[in-house]
């Protein structure tokens, strides 16, 4: 059983580069609505940074020159409305919080000072946090926010800004909002979109190593049925081989023979499980190293320049480690033909004291490949059957072209 996704961050890392809201979105991100690029992410904030002094510096002003407040107030009340804007790229609904607060605080001490109660850099700056919420925040928190927003705006009409302009600006905090909801939502469906394509990719990965394995076991159940066979024939015949056999020893064949048809049965249906509606039964017996050639041959009959080479001396191995060199042998040639046509491919097997090792190495494509329709699983299949061997595989570029290293332990061919 899979455990249990983690919460989606708000901010995550698109593909396009940029830092951007996971639906659904928490508002206090944790990582920044910036360019994932450091060059455009350093320049973003220093913009902000900019902004942040300027708006500031600039309420700051206002309060003291146009609203007539004392520097003591004015400072505070300045860098509320305006310097959250520093931190917004990273907390904007406790930026916008900050800010809002600093709005609503100045309302009663300017009142119906001028045409409305706040400086418009701290507007302007009010705006930037706006958007910035806009976007990493869920839909019901934008809606709560623009709520709030243009209830301050009411307020100030109370003191003596004019309902027309306090409609304005409330539309322009409200288009501020949408806008940055909107962008937000596409990214996060962007997001999305992203995630679910990785996870289709790894499930398209687990569901090819599921086909190879059941191709493997399919194929090794020729091999189980030989010996269970082999087993229960020996157990029937002993009786009649070996005259005056004790009745304890009869019994004890007839216990190994009837453990062998059933060991048999049973892997039979466990094999008939593994195989699809419309697969038959195979009926051909599974192939081996005595066939290599028969392989290689027909390779160069479909135009391919293969060689092929045995280095030091063959010995009989079990059967799984003649079918799994095969199948690699057979996969690598396909590959060789597919993506690299026109190359000339060299197979070696090399018989060591522990192992033997299997290598195909093509020379590169002499002309270019034909559209595939869809690839296969090849390497997958080569790694599960040299897994299940305890073996290793090494396949990755070689000079102008490929080449595919296995190296299978005879085990209990010893």
């Amino acid at each position: 059983m899979n455990e249990p996704a983690p919460a989606p961050t708000p901010l995550d890392r698109l593909r396009d580069g940029v830092h951007a809201a996971v639906v659904p979105r928490s508002g206090e991100s944790g990582g920044y609505l910036l360019p994932a690029q450091p060059l455009l992410m350093y320049g973003t904030l220093a913009v902000l940074v900019a902004l942040t002094v300027g708006f500031t510096a600039g309420s700051i002003a206002i309060l003291i020159h146009a609203a007539h407040l004392s520097a003591s107030l004015a400072w505070p009340l300045g860098a509320a409305m305006a310097a959250p804007l520093v931190f917004a790229v990273r907390w904007p609904l406790s930026a916008w919080r900050v800010s809002a607060a600093g709005f609503l605080a100045t309302v009663p001490v300017v009142g119906g000072e001028g045409f409305w109660p706040w400086p418009v850099t701290a507007f302007l700056a009010l705006l930037v946090i706006l958007f910035f919420v806009g976007v990493s925040v869920p839909r019901t928190t934008v809606v709560g926010v623009g709520t709030v927003t243009v209830g301050t705006l009411a307020l100030a009409v109370l003191t003596g800004m004019p309902s027309w302009f306090a409609m304005i600006l409330g539309a322009l905090a409200v288009v501020t909002l949408v806008f940055g909801d909107a962008v937000g939502g596409r990214y996060s469906l962007a997001a999305i979109v992203a995630q679910q394509a990785e996870q289709l990719r790894q499930d398209l990965a687990r569901q090819a190593v599921l086909e190879e394995r059941a191709r493997i076991a399919r194929e090794l159940h020729d091999v189980v049925a030989h010996h269970m066979s082999v087993i229960a024939m020996q157990a029937e015949a002993a009786p009649y081989k070996i005259p005056d056999l004790p009745d304890a020893a009869r019994q004890t064949f007839g216990v190994v023979r009837d453990a062998a048809r059933e060991a048999l049965i049973e892997t039979r249906r466990v094999v008939g499980l593994l195989r699809s509606d419309d697969e038959g039964a195979e009926r051909a017996p599974q192939p081996g190293l005595d066939r290599l050639e028969e392989l290689v041959s027909a390779a160069r009959g479909n135009g391919a320049g293969v060689t092929s080479t045995v280095v030091g001396v063959p010995r009989e191995v079990s059967v799984g480690v003649d079918l799994s060199a095969y199948r690699i042998v057979q996969e690598s040639l396909s590959n060789a033909a597919r993506y690299a046509p026109g190359s000339d491919v060299a197979v070696q097997l090399r018989y060591g004291t522990a192992a033997l090792t299997v290598t195909v190495t093509d020379g590169g494509a002499r002309t270019p490949p034909e559209e595939s329709p869809g690839g296969g699983h090849g390497l997958v299949g080569m790694r599960e059957r040299v897994s299940m061997l305890g073996g290793t595989l090494e396949a990755g570029p070689h000079g102008d072209g490929w080449r595919v290293r296995a190296e299978l332990p005879y085990g209990d061919a010893d």
